[in-house]
């Protein structure tokens, strides 16, 4: 690991303003997947600003009946906070089902939506990647892709988004609080907040450069029946080859995102309207712009039949 220097920030607009200051520096709470990174050299921060002691672990109600979450909230308090059980029952079980119990107890809210890919050439110095060393290419693509994203990919990237929190977070329509360096404040719905590769896949969110993370808000309860689904290759402690988020109403409609197969939440709003129908319309419209490999190809019926089982459990 290389030398660098901390502080502990006071504000959060402080802290906005000291990432803004300098481009290699980087904000650590719970440091779950900063420090693995930092420990492999993908990272190479020269300043670490810690963020926990701003104040911002909190799970409050909403004046528009929703839930705001505090950027440092962790995983294993919101998952087990009796309204999240109660009313966002898909968000609680996406938490559950992502890592282990110890590293759900430092794992933050902003973290989570944060953490960067698992690919393995991203993880492999030796290995060109365009999101660690952007312009340097694609080790993945014609490599071993079995893990790797089936939709939203380009020429640069074909990398996954590993957060299950974030599919949850996509379904329900959260926003994403922030604040700039300059002191002003905004809105990202998780639509926008991730984005797909393109040709950059090195910018991963819509976040500028020192924009600091403040809360996660939830509108109002969905009512209906949540389920998250995560097909994976161990029981525990492993990341999706395909997960399945939903909201399914007693009257068929509903909410589908969709984990393990893009380089963010995958959500079309077009398929939601064909969850009435089953699991294979709104699946072909999920996967309409596909182009898996051979090594992953599989995914494409995975989607389907993990939809179908989900369908069927809301079902009853």
């Amino acid at each position: 690991m290389r030398a660098f220097t901390y502080e502990r920030a006071t504000s959060a607009e402080g802290a906005a303003k000291a990432a803004a200051s300098n481009s290699d520096s980087r904000f650590i709470a719970g440091g779950t997947n900063l420090l693995d990174l930092m420990k492999l050299e993908i990272e190479r921060p020269t300043h670490l600003i810690d963020v926990n002691g701003l104040g911002l672990d909190t799970i409050e109600p909403t004046t528009e009946g929703g839930l705001r979450i505090g950027a440092l909230v962790r995983n294993t308090a919101l998952a087990s906070n009796e309204t999240v059980r109660r009313d966002y029952g898909l968000l609680s079980r996406a938490l559950l089902a992502g890592a282990s119990g110890q590293l759900r107890n430092k794992a933050t809210t902003s973290g989570n939506l944060l953490q960067r890919t698992r690919c393995p050439y991203f993880y492999d110095p030796n290995q060109p990647c365009n999101k660690r060393q952007p312009g340097s290419g694609c080790s993945a693509i014609g490599g071993f892709t079995r893990q790797l994203a089936v939709v939203g990919t380009s020429d640069a990237c074909i990398a996954t988004h590993p957060s299950d929190m974030a599919i949850a977070m996509r379904v329900l329509d959260a926003l994403v609080e922030t604040v700039k360096p300059d002191g002003t404040k905004r809105s990202i719905p998780m639509a926008d907040f991730h984005r797909l590769p393109g040709q950059t896949p090195h910018i991963e969110t819509a976040l500028e450069p020192g924009e600091f993370i403040t809360a996660v808000v939830l509108p109002p309860p969905l009512g209906g029946t949540h389920v998250y689904r995560k097909v994976r290759d161990r029981a525990s402690y492993a990341f999706a080859l395909v997960s399945v988020g939903a909201v399914i109403q007693p009257d068929g409609t509903g909410r589908v995102a969709i984990g393990g197969i893009a380089h963010k939440p995958w959500r079309i709003e077009d398929a939601d309207a064909e969850l009435k129908k089953g699991a294979k319309a709104a699946a072909a419209v999920l996967m309409a712009d596909a182009r898996p490999t051979e090594q992953n190809r599989f995914k494409i019926g995975l989607v389907e039949r993990t939809l179908g089982a989900v369908i069927a459990q809301a079902r009853g």
